[in-house]
């Protein structure tokens, strides 16, 4: 069978492509119909604009490449092996890259409750990431937290930190709207860190000790470099967003190693892959489920954080929006409902 897919085909050129799949899975394969998929700004955009360091442990990936990662759809077929799902079952999707179907050992999908929209649920397997970010902090009732950086991970990593008993939580960005939003989806206050006096209202907010716990999601070293001028004395700083350019030094003689300061690796990769443990290192089946209690319950707002649907019969169109506008979109969804 024909399907479509988006392809990174070069630095800054992304295109709408045909190939050919199994039209029958077998052995455990699932064959879905992709109904959304959660373009995921950091990540996409780094492969799209040509970054470095979007090779995982390994190295950079050349062109063409793929992306996309968080999807949800209908199950259509399913092989002789599979005893998980059946037909016209609604699953999420993961890494599984941005396609009008997919084709995969049914390991890739995870069944979505009845009772929640296709929408919210594209974004579960992105929502893991900041739940590893905040879990990996291990906060503990009443500690502050700051999070830096209110693009999709920071919107959602902002209302966990919440969640897991975070007082209070400050947020910052530079987007004034992003800010905004935060407030909106309960984050006690967010802050300009342009501001010259960034460092001491953090202080203040903080009864002069700092925050306790910082998710560093801005994925810049300058963003770094201030999480270690305002994080209290043996704090810790989960880096959930991804440093991938290396453009300016930082003393950890005088910010890490004097202080007691623990920076804790976020990337999905540290998780462990069969059961979850201590520490904040849950498996993506695990976060998942937590996921879905949170949605279900009211306590987590999605659709807020991803308002766009967008078609994706022009992807370089919405690659360059996000990744070239001045104020580009939050949150954009792929609707792959009206394709093949």
């Amino acid at each position: 069978m024909k399907i479509h897919y988006v392809s990174l085909t070069a630095k800054e050129k992304a295109e709408l492509l045909e190939k050919e799949i199994p039209s029958e899975p077998t052995g455990n394969q699932v064959l879905v119909k992709n109904h959304f998929d959660l373009i995921s700004a950091g990540t996409e955009l780094a492969n799209y604009l040509g970054m470095p360091n979007v090779g995982g442990c390994g190295p950079d990936p050349g062109y063409p490449r793929e992306a996309g990662y968080s999807a949800a759809g209908i199950v259509k077929a399913v092989g002789p092996e599979v005893t998980r799902f059946k037909v016209g079952d609604r699953v999420i999707c993961t890494w599984l890259k941005h396609r009008s179907w997919f084709l995969a050992e049914e390991k890739r999908f995870y069944p979505i409750p009845d009772d929640v929209d296709m929408e919210t649920a594209a974004a579960a397997h992105l929502c893991s990431f900041p739940l590893l970010g905040v879990r990996r902090l291990q906060v503990q009732m009443g500690e502050a937290v700051m999070v830096a950086g209110l693009g999709l991970l920071g919107q959602f990593a902002a209302q966990l930190a919440r969640l897991n008993g975070a007082a209070p939580v400050l947020t910052c960005d530079y987007s004034e709207e992003r800010r905004a939003l935060a407030l909106e989806l309960g984050a006690d206050y967010a802050l300009d860190p342009r501001d010259k006096d960034f460092v001491k209202k953090v202080l203040e907010l903080t009864d002069g000790r700092g925050p306790e716990g910082v998710v560093e999601v801005s994925g810049y070293l300058s963003g770094l470099q201030q999480a270690l001028e305002y994080v209290a004395f043996h704090g810790r700083i989960s880096l959930l967003g991804c440093t991938r350019v290396s453009d300016q030094p930082i003393n950890f003689y005088r910010y890490v190693h004097a202080r007691g300061i623990s920076l804790l690796g976020a990337h999905t990769a540290v998780r462990p892959w069969v059961e979850s443990r201590p520490g904040g290192e849950w498996t993506e089946q695990d976060d998942y489920r937590t996921f879905f209690k949170y949605v279900r319950s009211g306590r987590l707002k999605v659709l807020p954080v991803i308002p766009h649907k967008v078609s994706p019969l022009d992807p370089d169109a919405v690659y360059r929006r996000l990744g070239l506008e001045k104020n580009p979109p939050l949150g954009v969804l792929f609707d792959w409902r009206d394709v093949d």
